[in-house]
């Protein structure tokens, strides 16, 4: 009995001061990952950085690269079908793109066919991949995982998959629960509008944030669709469009809406004040999205390739100008938390350059 003891802790033991495992060292050089097929991705990740987000800036190409990895992967429907993040919004642009809900899409999926053409990964690792480096240059966000070996389209999604902004609460929870995500996951996931800006809502005021720090993965845009509406942006009553709390602004219907819903109101509060739960849900919710109608199994895990984002100096606050009164918070089991409002004249908020 003894020595079978005396095995077992000696089993233990090598365990615990088992290597780390082996690195692999990049042709360049430079880099080492664990799997030897990531290597592909550091000049992939060069050329993104320095040609399409203007040297690693969380700008306008950055934000809509998010949105075309939401846009693509959630074209799956375990009813209706669609390959998910798959790559075949570029692939079958010509059908994809002209969908009602994908209106604006299109200028991204231009801007990055050249770089698809121009390196070895298919149009469905590459979407995942320059979304999650995209958000790799936003302060505050978390370091999105990046999974290699999605195969190629093999058709275009189904019509009527990507929600609308000016669909109700229940048609989005119904339309993302047929995705397999639940109503926890979607407000997660609305985290992405905090980097976000609409064109098409209001198209004469092209590039207009959702919250007032759109350079910023922070928590402003769960603070400002709280607060009261004060008048639109630009044109009165624009289809998906409220009221707005701060000028320059646009709020979505649906983010209003789902902000002040009693089965999402409170998870929605949740994120006012606590940056790390917001990374951390989101991530996870984006890591479900990106292999949406993939296998995991047969993929790669390459996610030590993107970068590290840069931290986020500022804290959550009211925009200057208002007070706890312009609150409207709608969560029924726990307070809105505490926060203070940033000193000098009402916030107004410029549109995101190059829009």
């Amino acid at each position: 009995m003894a020595f079978k003891q005396l095995s077992a802790l000696l089993a233990i033991a090598a365990v615990a001061n088992a290597a780390p495992p082996r690195r692999v060292a990049c042709a360049d050089g430079v880099n080492t990952v664990t799997n030897a097929a990531c290597c592909a991705l550091f000049p992939i990740l060069e050329d993104l950085q320095t040609n399409l987000f203007d040297g690693s800036e969380c700008g306008e190409e950055a934000h809509e690269s998010l949105r075309l990895t939401f846009h693509d992967a959630i074209g799956f429907s375990r009813t209706l079908g669609g390959g998910g993040a798959d790559g075949s919004i570029v692939t079958f642009s010509d059908i994809e793109t002209v969908f009602h809900a994908n209106g604006g899409i299109d200028g991204i999926v231009e801007a990055q066919k050249p770089f698809i053409a121009a390196h070895t990964l298919t149009p469905g690792d590459f979407i995942q991949f320059a979304g999650a480096v995209a958000v790799s240059n936003c302060p505050g966000a978390p370091r999105l995982d990046f999974l290699m070996g999605r195969p190629l389209p093999k058709a275009a999604s189904p019509d009527l998959l990507v929600p609308e902004p000016f669909d109700n609460t229940t048609k989005i929870l119904a339309r993302f629960a047929d995705a397999g995500f639940t109503p926890n996951e979607v407000v997660a996931l609305l985290a992405s509008h905090t980097v976000a800006a609409a064109d098409l809502i209001d198209p004469t005021i092209p590039g207009t944030p959702f919250d007032s720090t759109p350079g910023l993965f922070d928590t402003q845009v769960f603070i400002e669709v709280q607060l009261k509406g004060v008048a639109f942006p630009g044109t009165d009553n624009t289809e998906g469009g409220v009221i707005s709390p701060l000028g320059g602004e646009t709020r979505l219907q649906s983010d209003f809406e789902i902000s002040r819903d009693p089965r999402t109101a409170c998870e929605w509060q949740s994120f006012v004040n606590n940056q790390v739960k917001m990374q951390t849900d989101f991530k996870a919710a984006m890591r479900k999205l990106s292999l949406l109608g993939q296998d995991e199994n047969r993929m790669i895990d390459c996610s030590e390739v993107i970068p590290v984002p840069p931290v986020l100096t500022t804290k959550p606050h009211l925009p200057a100008g208002k007070t706890r009164a312009d609150i409207q918070a709608a969560c029924i089991f726990s307070p809105f938390p505490a926060i203070t409002a940033q000193a000098g004249p009402a916030t107004t908020v410029p549109a995101v350059p190059g829009s």
